[in-house]
């Protein structure tokens, strides 16, 4: 008896573990898709939009030609 309880302890500790590093896995793999994931164009959310990338020089006309008008 007391051998099929050790035995049960046993395999939820190994149960926990398992689910521990599937967790730490998923987690690992989400910070690296987000971070440094070249196939990601744009985002972490890895859609290839262009919701990440960001036209500085046009954003710098847009600013100048509004304020040139008097928008700003």
């Amino acid at each position: 008896m007391l051998l099929l309880a050790i035995a049960s302890v046993e395999i939820q500790y190994l149960l926990i573990g398992a689910l521990f590093v599937a967790a730490a896995f998923y987690v690992a793999r989400i910070f690296y898709r987000a971070f440094f994931s070249k196939t990601a164009a744009g985002c972490a959310k890895g859609c290839g939009g262009a919701c990440g990338q960001l036209d500085v020089d046009r954003l710098q006309r847009t600013i100048e030609a509004r304020a040139a008008k008097g928008g700003l």
